[in-house]
């Protein structure tokens, strides 16, 4: 039986199918094939893996080996951890509001089943999206599991991401934003990949992070850079990407990548060289080249006439008039031509660059948590962590104060502890939901979420351990962030258990997916019957 989810992310493949088909990337009968199939598929976890078959660009050649999801009858859901679970101090009155977003959540399990649950609560909902996911086999380490009995290869990480992005694309609102790091080896790879799931048509950009200040000279070139690829669920739906405001007090009217073209400058514009008279003639100042076609006279430091003159401007006639009205444009020094910052532009956002070289490096990332777990040597208890401030600033580049913020591949919690950096810094109300497995390895044999993640949250939430203790050199430096965190593990309960007691609709917790507690037993049935893979068909 389809859930309610199961049925329109169903419209959704089936539209993806559509348009790979009018692209003519997928031939007619191809396409209704899997149209059929997906349309006949038995849960949202079947009609994925069809969907990835056809998941193919034949035009730049983009092909890899499907490894799909193993497929299960049991039904998977959130259990809360109330060992893990915790409330900040004064805001007990806060969590009165389930849907507050100073209640943050951390779900430990795969991520694939932690996206079709958070699909009960968050279909539409989520602003943001960063991801860090495994490059490889050399990233993953020998103690990595997958969901695939052989190691993570390019065939392998593409198969995993595609079904876990289509899940993230239905969990995004409609001027959400998706951020992904992944290193120079696959780039291009994920990056076709997205172009499948999100449509080209949503592609952002390719931001470049210097992620290292020296790099290895063994290899043939010494590398220093990583990248970030951003897509957009609507690209003309959102706006651009800021974390400054424009502080320029004024900008140029020419550009040296222009074409030449002829503009008239109205009498009256000031003059900031102390000169009576620019004859006609050609200037030259660096890149920038400038024709006055008339003689202009100066008194005072204002133009006395109009005048005609020839550059690569930037600006139409129109613009120039407008700026000439305001007061705003000028001749400079160097008898180039400028124009002041309107009072409408004072304040509004200025985009980022694609380079990014001070947004963080690795090394940050790796002394912040050493400081969070009082290591003074050079072991690490979580490889390559990425630095606080990338992130942040990532989050806080599209310009959202009260977005809902999701890392489905959340590994030591960098994400968790940089919405709650932000929202302390500029008072914003943010609200994370982290997913992370719980890998054992020879540093965290409890599991990364339960020796590293959760550790790491409690403590700079609350700037104390889980057993009370203070002790640790980060919370000497730093304030505690504040907020509470709910935590849920992922467990199962077979789809044919009837026993009193035990059943889907007996420990399955509507509360965890902000819903009020069922008064009616039939009501809560057929909630679980909607909304969870796997459970009874429901009879009218």
């Amino acid at each position: 039986m389809d859930t309610v989810h199961a049925k329109t992310t169903k419209e959704s493949l089936i539209a993806d199918i559509k348009r790979r088909q009018e692209d003519k990337i997928i031939e007619e009968s191809n396409a209704k094939l899997l149209i059929k199939l997906i349309e006949n598929a038995e849960d949202l976890n079947e009609a994925i893996n069809i969907a990835a078959l056809g998941t193919t660009y034949k035009r730049t050649g983009f092909h890899f080996d499907k490894r799909l999801e193993k497929l299960g009858s049991d039904i998977k859901y959130f259990k809360k951890n109330e060992k893990l679970s915790f409330v900040g101090a004064n805001e007990n009155t806060v969590r009165a509001s389930s849907a507050s977003p100073l209640t943050h959540k951390l779900i430990i399990g795969d991520n694939y089943d932690a996206l079709q649950n958070l699909l009960i609560e968050y279909k539409g909902k989520i602003d943001v999206i960063y991801i860090d996911p495994p490059y490889g086999k050399d990233s993953m380490g020998e103690f990595a599991e997958t969901n695939y009995d052989n190691a993570i290869t390019r065939d392998n990480l593409l198969s995993m991401l595609y079904n876990r992005l289509v899940l993230a694309r239905e969990l995004m609102s409609d001027d959400g934003v998706i951020f992904c790091s992944i290193d120079d080896r696959n780039q291009a790879y994920v990056k076709c990949l997205f172009d499948e799931v999100f449509g080209e048509s949503n592609y952002v950009a390719t931001l470049n992070w210097k992620k290292k200040k020296q790099p290895s000279y063994l290899s043939a070139v010494a590398g220093v850079m990583e990248y970030i690829l951003v897509y957009a669920t609507n690209r003309r739906l959102i706006s651009k990407l800021s974390v400054d405001e424009i502080s320029d007090s004024n900008k140029p009217v020419i550009n040296a990548s222009n074409n030449v073209c002829e503009r008239i400058i109205r009498k009256g514009i000031r003059v900031k060289t102390n000169v009576n008279l620019i004859k006609k003639g050609l200037y030259q100042n660096k890149t920038m080249t400038i024709e006055y076609l008339d003689d202009v006279n100066i008194k005072n430091g204002v133009t006395l006439n109009e005048f005609r003159c020839k550059a690569k401007f930037r600006t139409k006639q129109e613009d120039i008039d407008n700026f000439c009205s305001q007061n705003l444009i000028f001749i400079t020094k160097n008898l180039g031509l400028r124009r002041d910052i309107a009072n409408e532009e004072k304040g509004k956002a200025k985009a980022i660059t694609d380079l990014l070289l001070d947004w963080g490096q690795n090394q940050d990332g790796s002394d912040e948590l050493k400081s969070i777990f009082n290591i003074n040597d050079d072991s690490n208890i979580f490889d390559n962590p990425k630095p606080p401030l990338l992130i942040k600033n990532i989050i806080k580049s599209t310009m959202k104060q009260d977005a809902i913020v999701c890392d489905f591949f959340a590994g030591s919690g960098t994400t968790g502890q940089a919405v709650l950096e932000l929202n302390k810094e500029d008072g914003g109300n943010r609200q994370f939901i982290l997913c992370t497995n719980n890998d054992e390895t020879d540093t965290t044999p409890k599991g990364i979420a339960l020796d590293v993640t959760s550790k790491r949250l409690k403590r700079v939430m609350t700037g104390e351990c889980y057993d009370g203790t203070k002790d640790f050199d980060w919370i000497k430096k730093n304030e505690a962030l504040g907020g509470s965190l709910d935590v849920y593990d992922i467990t199962s309960v077979f789809n044919y258990e009837n026993t009193k007691g035990k059943t889907a609709f007996d420990v399955i917790d509507e509360t965890l997916y902000g819903m009020p507690k069922f008064e009616n037993v039939n009501d809560k049935i057929k909630w679980v019957c909607e909304n969870f893979e796997h459970t009874q068909k429901l009879e009218n």
